[in-house]
């Protein structure tokens, strides 16, 4: 195959000038000609696999994959459908033994045949060398007179920079005369991609203009490439980018031509002694551009703000400094009017604005319970019997709903259900299955539809309603919900906001109390007092598995929970430790949503947490929903809850009266979006609208974060133009962790693939280690919402199956996590015991102090005259 002689040609020549250079420099830095035997020695690890290096990246990179295949295929291997980078590393495995070059045989035989050129290279080194460092000194001097001359320039460009802007101003008021007189016109497009084609609307009138900004955003009817976060695409251009050129044109050679007329005499021969080959319009360029390029973005900036009527008067005037001064002067005097005229302008817009939010959002968000409903409330604290109290009723009616806050408690329910012999399906944003005869579903809140009527519905955790991102789930279910009986579950601060969401709708209220106290101990707690039965809290899943890994190591058998965990595998450690098999849980707060375990005692190894913006410490809901957890009916006579610091503050807390809800949490609705339909198709202009729209009293907007982002991403390409308003905004609203940057690359791919009807990129699955089988899992899990959102359930079934065999990797890989999160000293790495204080061992502790004393020591003593 020519092909590869070719490279292999090349190859050899590349490696035999590689190996004169290396000679070249490692001579140059010696007084005296050095053996040959000494060279081999000193460059073996670099002359050794040269070739090798070489070779492979030369027939890598010119051979075609056409020409590769063939190679291949010719050796047994079967390339149809195999990607690229597989190709090109069975390829390159191939060509390591493909006629290797001996480089070292070579090089000794050159020398052998012509032992004079060994100092010959010497020679021409050491004057390579020379001239080196003569052309250094030469640069120096260059430098410094580079220095000089652009100081000087900076300072003229300074002084005359009303005259640079005036010159350009009229340039500009030029161009835009003879835009507007020989031009076309061109429609808006939602999009500059080049999918819709441009339409013709006549000659440009000046009077359409206010400002030359709105003039610049118009379409000059050419193509250009343009780049959005890193992607290349080609768009319709908008006048902005010739104008842009234009002002940087005039600034420079306006700028040029001041110079020239001002430097002073003999600065330039000066610098052509340097630089013979340089001619004058270089010489000048190369001082100036930097600086005419920040003056030509100042000025750009203030012409976009400039009056269109002001600029066409402009333009016929013939260039003189002290007229066009003037002019400008006159201009900016009338500007105060103008200001004036706008304000009153922008007062009118702004009263439109308000009746299109009102007309958009106005009606949305008030309560309408159904009081064709009868509603129960569950209020209580927790571990109390609630929610086995309102799934009782749902198990009794002949068909019945469980909203639950977390893929795991619907899971849960599901499984209790069917085990209880009452046929139930299950239905998340990842998963479906579907139950034979089943007329019973447990499923995630968000999965609610009002249209879907049921006998009973049971909605959990209530309180969950002034969440700012998931509420609204939870104020549609409670508000919106399809059924004869509404049982609400929710804690003691949650029972005034849904009495008053419920309105005059018919309810009957069921308070519930603790049967086994909660007692705090008085004793601070370290991990040594661990006995069986306890919950350890912390809030990071780091710091669960290194004091997991702490207890492990001191013979303790541990089960793990923390928010990132998937739920099968967070439910077979709840079974290890219901089972026995573990006698200690450590967990993050996701242990106090709906958990219920034989917990002896709840222990905050924290009293602060990060709560995605700041540390802060706990409020005291959040430290009695854990600590509810302590205690089990028919176990434990009492629950028992324990402090590592600030017994008496945090004891306080656990006291508190509740804080009432009083706000709920209120986001974007298929009605809300309908209506907004009528002024828009935009969703970057729906983001901007919902940032203005002011929640009404008792609510509160969801931040809408991750759906900014993600459209941020997409904005102005053309998956953006491939969907409806509301289908897209689906597509954004996918739950998924953000702070993966592969999943978001992972959900940006997908709608590509989706957008150009292609087939969906698989997830790409690692699981080295137990960060990477945790993100294969989140990635399955998003692959799953894509392939159920586009009703691809038979693809689905076999990526749920994968995802739980991933779990069951990472529900062994907990087994045992002393090897993975075990402690090491930061500056000598030497493993530490899981449960030392401190962050260094005591040796280098130890050299830390003896130098921090030494120094103390020399600094007072007095120095020497």
């Amino acid at each position: 195959m020519q092909e590869i002689m070719n490279a292999y040609e090349n190859a050899v020549q590349n490696t035999k000038y590689k190996i004169k250079e290396d000679i070249a420099v490692y001579m140059e830095q010696l007084k005296d000609i050095p053996a040959l035997a000494d060279y081999l020695k000193d460059r073996s690890h670099y002359i050794e696999p040269l070739w090798l290096n070489v070779w492979l990246n030369k027939v890598t990179a010119a051979v075609p994959k056409k020409v590769k295949k063939e190679y291949l295929q010719e050796r047994g291997f079967v390339t149809e459908g195999v990607d690229r980078k597989l190709i090109n590393r069975l390829f390159r495995n191939e060509m390591r033994s493909y006629k290797p070059f001996a480089a070292v045989d070579w090089f000794l035989e050159e020398m052998h045949e012509q032992p004079e050129k060994w100092a010959e290279i010497y020679e021409l080194a050491k004057t390579r060398l020379k001239e080196r460092e003569e052309a250094q000194k030469l640069e120096n001097a260059r430098m410094e007179l580079f220095g000089s001359i652009t100081c000087l320039t900076a300072g003229l460009l300074q002084d005359h920079e009303r005259l640079l802007f005036l010159k350009t101003r009229h340039a500009v008021a030029k161009k835009l005369v003879e835009d507007m007189r020989t031009k076309q016109r061109f429609k808006q497009i939602d999009t500059f991609m080049l999918e819709e084609k441009l339409q013709e609307l006549g000659a440009f009138k000046p009077v359409d203009y206010y400002r030359v900004s709105d003039f610049l955003k118009e379409l000059t009817g050419s193509i250009h490439k343009s780049s959005h976060h890193g992607r290349r695409f080609y768009e319709y251009e908008t006048y902005y980018f010739p104008y842009e050129h234009l002002v940087s044109v005039t600034v420079l050679k306006n700028a040029s031509k001041l110079i020239s007329e001002n430097l002073p005499e003999g600065i330039e021969s000066e610098y052509f002694r340097f630089d013979g080959d340089a001619d004058k319009d270089e010489f000048l360029s190369l001082f100036i551009a930097d600086q005419a390029e920040e003056l030509a973005i100042s000025i750009m900036g203030k012409i976009e703000e400039e009056y269109m009527s002001d600029l066409i008067e402009l333009a016929p005037v013939p260039f003189d400094i002290e007229t066009h001064q003037a002019i400008y002067e006159a201009d900016l005097a009338d500007r105060e009017k103008k200001l004036a005229a706008e304000k009153a302008e922008a007062e009118r817009k702004a009263a439109e604005e308000q009746k299109m939010l009102e007309d958009v959002f106005g009606r949305e968000y008030k309560p309408t319970a159904n009081k064709a409903v009868k509603y129960v409330l569950h209020i209580g604290e927790t571990n109390t019997g609630k929610t086995h109290q309102a799934l009782a009723a749902m198990k009794k009616a002949e068909s019945g709903i469980y909203l639950a806050p977390l893929r795991l408690l619907a899971l849960e329910v599901y499984d209790r259900l069917n085990g209880e012999g009452v046929p139930c399906s299950l239905k998340t944003g990842e998963e479906e299955k579907l139950e034979a005869g089943a007329s019973h579903i447990s499923c995630t809140v968000e999965m609610f539809h009002e249209k879907d009527a049921y006998e009973v519905a049971v909605i959990d955790e209530a309180q969950m309603i002034a969440d700012r991102d998931r509420g609204f789930s939870w104020y549609t279910a409670i508000t919106k919900a399809n059924a004869k009986e509404v049982h609400i579950i929710g804690s003691k601060n949650i029972k005034q906001m849904l009495i008053q969401l419920l309105g005059s709708s018919e309810y009957e209220l069921i308070e519930y109390k603790r049967d086994v106290p909660l007692k705090v101990e008085e004793q601070e707690f370290t991990l040594k007092k661990a006995r069986k039965g306890d919950a350890l809290v912390c809030f990071s899943r780091r710091q669960v598995l290194a004091t997991a890994a702490i207890l492990q190591s001191n013979g303790h058998k541990v089960s793990m929970i923390y928010g990132s965990m998937p739920p099968e595998t967070r439910k077979k450690q709840m079974q290890l430790f219901l089972s026995g098999q573990t006698s200690l849980i450590v967990s993050t707060d996701a242990i106090g949503m709906g958990l219920n375990l034989p917990i002896r005692r709840i222990v905050f190894l924290e009293n602060e947490k990060f709560d995605g913006t700041s540390r802060r410490r706990l409020t005291s809901q959040e430290v009695k929903q854990i600590a509810g957890r302590a205690g089990r009916k028919g176990i434990y006579d009492q629950g028992r809850v324990a402090f590592v610091s600030e017994i008496p503050k945090m004891k306080k807390l656990l006291e508190a009266e509740d804080k009432p809800v009083e706000v709920f949490a209120i986001a974007p609705t298929t009605s809300v979006f309908e209506r907004f339909h009528k002024y828009s198709r935009s969703l970057g202009d729906f983001f901007e609208l919902w940032e203005k729209y002011t929640s009404p009293e008792g609510t509160k907007k969801a931040e809408l974060t991750e759906e900014r982002s993600r459209y941020e991403i997409i904005e102005g390409t053309m998956i953006e133009t491939k969907f409806p308003m509301m289908e897209l905004y689906g597509y954004l609203h996918l739950p998924f962790s953000a702070r993966e940057p592969e999943l978001t690359e992972q959900w940006l791919q997908t709608m590509e693939a989706i957008s150009e009807g292609r087939e969906l990129p698989e997830p790409e699955l690692k699981d080295r280690n137990l960060e990477e089988m945790e993100l294969a899992y989140k990635s399955i899990g998003l692959h799953l919402l894509f392939l159920y959102k586009l009703a691809r359930r038979t693809e689905a079934v076999y990526w749920e199956r994968l995802r739980e065999q991933v779990s069951d990797r990472i529900h062994e890989e907990l087994k045992d996590v002393t090897k993975s999160h075990s402690k090491k000293c930061r500056i000598c790495k030497k493993t530490l015991r899981n449960d030392f204080r401190y962050s260094v061992c005591d040796d280098c502790h130890s050299r830390q102090n003896k130098r921090r004393n030494h120094f103390r020591q020399n600094k007072r003593k007095p120095g020497k005259l």
